[in-house]
């Protein structure tokens, strides 16, 4: 394993909110796979360069609250029972709990 350098402030960054929340809200209908989606499905969906979309997912995994499963192709899937259980505290819990910019109807159809 190694350390992921964080090049800015964990509660302003708005690429690893992206991505924690598009797995956050992600369902079934929209994965491809019954064990979650893969880092290029994401990047295409959320209109980000594949490298930066790992990073985040690397982030993410490091803190416990997304899964892998396989290894050609990975999939990635958010755990809500570790994420439940973070401290109120974590940048990270904070950054996805942060919902004052976040577009709802992006996630949920009406």
């Amino acid at each position: 394993m190694y350390d992921v350098e964080l090049e800015v402030n964990l509660e302003e960054d708005t690429d690893l909110k992206k991505v924690g929340l598009e797995l956050m809200f992600m369902t079934p209908q929209k994965c491809s796979h019954e064990d979650g989606i893969t880092a290029v499905e994401l990047a295409k969906l959320l209109e980000m360069p594949i490298d930066i979309v790992k990073k985040k997912l690397q982030i993410l995994k490091d803190k416990e609250i997304v899964r892998v499963r396989g290894i050609n192709p990975k999939y990635w899937k958010f755990d809500e029972y570790k994420f439940q259980r973070m401290d109120e505290n974590d940048d990270i819990f904070r950054l996805l709990c942060n919902f004052d910019d976040v577009d709802f109807d992006r996630y949920f159809q009406y």
